[in-house]
């Protein structure tokens, strides 16, 4: 049986796939749900479509530098090849440890609970108020079982064959992006000129919603500072998982040129899409009804202000599309780091090896059941810090890796260099160790737990080490 295994990926993704992947791993629920927790941080329109912007530039910025990487060593493992190739193995192991029990399973964890909170708009007794076990203080609701459905589900179609995967996220992809510009655009059309006026008058009144006593308190200086690194984990969270592409470089046809190029489009992509979704909300609902929505559920509110009661079951049915095939990419993708870290002999040695439909089932199915895990927390938010804060660590050390590389490796072919060079790059490790060092004091309990996470990897490499 074993001389039946293929040791090599099939080259069967080209450039509308690898785009496909961009767009629907960084389209999950964020874009529906964080502005309104934004809005509450920050307080004013300017300020919310100013976060907004800004990530988008700083994702670009990430996306069109990693193209120089992805070029130099297109093969399967993308991000934690470039960390390997820059710093060693030490910290490329330190990227993997904490792709695995953070970064990767956390996001499609939390993605997973977004879809079943929205499945209970179909059907109630899906919610996580509906508690199906409980014993001592844990509490085993209906939304995590879905969840961790799903995650099987996706894990088990994943572990049939690219072909099966790809051809899923490329329709559930495409069917997010019309149902996303259908909701932007039949916003526009029903927005009242009362409430856009309304909503940018003071623009840059930055203010705090209390929502004890429903007032908003002003804010400058350092709380001001403060607003600002929590509206940004929404936002940043909301354009991640675009790397995941560069994860597949060994399924993906022309990669030299076709990795960089899906990073550069389906980022640009998302971008416009999340700004333009955020100025529909704007044109649509009240500042106050923003800050307010239950639950966080924005789109939810401003479907109902366009559709009617209709517009809840809308959003919901859009909601879930766009979840399933956000992590589905996210399955696909991640799997594929376990895979090629194994090859170092920095994971488990079955992960090393291809199935017969040439994919990484044995990786997939670790990955199913420590994301199902995470699952079992529930809480949305806290999965959010756990993992911007580490994503973000490392989009930057990944940047920086290109200085070290120009350096270490000055002949190396080429064929794409990093846009803007050394300024851009330059520029997005600036504000990115920034945000980092903010979010770490204002978010130490929850950040601070996701940096001790990866540095827990450093005895654990070690010790792993010494074992050989």
């Amino acid at each position: 049986m074993e001389e039946n295994k293929p040791e090599h990926f099939k080259r069967e993704l080209g450039l509308l796939d690898g785009t496909m992947l961009v767009v629907g791993s960084m389209i999950g629920s964020g874009v529906f749900i964080v502005s309104s927790d934004m809005v509450r941080q920050l307080g004013s329109s300017g300020w919310l479509i100013a976060m907004w912007v800004l990530t988008g530039v700083i994702t670009v910025i990430a996306a069109v530098s990693y193209g120089e990487l992805s070029a130099m060593f297109p093969k399967a493992g993308g991000q934690y090849v470039y960390i390997k190739e820059a710093y060693g193995k030490l910290v490329g192991f330190l990227y993997g440890w904490s792709f695995f029990a953070v970064i990767q399973t956390g996001t499609i964890a939390a993605v997973g609970v977004a879809f079943a909170k929205f499945s209970a708009y179909l059907y109630a007794p899906l919610s996580d108020k509906n508690i199906l076990y409980e014993i001592g203080s844990f509490k085993l609701n209906a939304a995590q079982v879905l969840s961790i459905i799903t995650i099987i589900f996706l894990s088990y179609i994943n572990s049939r064959g690219v072909k099966n995967s790809k051809i899923l996220q490329t329709v559930l992809t495409l069917i997010k992006i019309v149902s996303l510009a259908g909701l932007i655009i039949f916003g526009f059309m029903a927005a009242k000129a009362e409430v856009w006026d309304a909503n940018w008058t003071n623009a840059w009144a930055s203010q705090s919603f209390n929502v004890e006593t429903g007032n908003w308190l002003p804010i400058s200086g350092m709380a001001l500072i403060s607003a600002i690194s929590a509206a940004l984990v929404g936002s940043l969270f909301s354009s991640g998982a675009w790397e995941g592409v560069t994860f597949i470089a060994g399924e993906i046809k022309n990669p030299k040129r076709n990795v960089g190029l899906s990073l550069f489009l389906g980022t640009v992509i998302v971008c416009v899409i999340y700004v333009l979704a955020n100025l529909m909300y704007l044109a649509v609902v009240p500042l106050q009804g923003i800050a307010t929505a239950e639950s966080d559920r924005v789109a939810v509110v401003a479907s109902q202000y366009i559709f009617g009661p209709i517009g809840t079951f809308l959003i919901a049915v859009m909601i879930m599309i766009s979840t399933f095939a956000c992590n589905n990419g996210m399955i696909m993708a991640g799997a594929r780091v376990y895979y090629t870290m194994a090859q170092d002999g920095l994971f488990f040695k079955k992960a090393a090896q291809l199935n017969k439909a040439s994919v990484p089932a044995w990786s997939i199915w670790v990955q199913c059941l420590w994301a199902s895990v995470l699952c079992l927390t529930g809480k949305y938010g806290d999965l959010l810090d756990f993992v911007v804060i580490v994503v973000l660590i490392f989009y930057m050390l990944t940047i920086l890796g290109i200085f070290i590389l120009r350096r270490k490796l000055p002949n190396a072919d080429r064929p794409y260099k990093a846009f803007g060079y050394p300024f851009l790059p330059g520029l997005y490790i600036v504000v990115s160790t920034a945000i980092c060092i903010a979010l770490l004091v204002v978010k130490t309990s929850t950040c601070g737990w996701g940096v001790l996470i990866m540095l827990a990897g450093i005895p654990i490499y070690y010790l792993t080490k010494a074992k050989e």
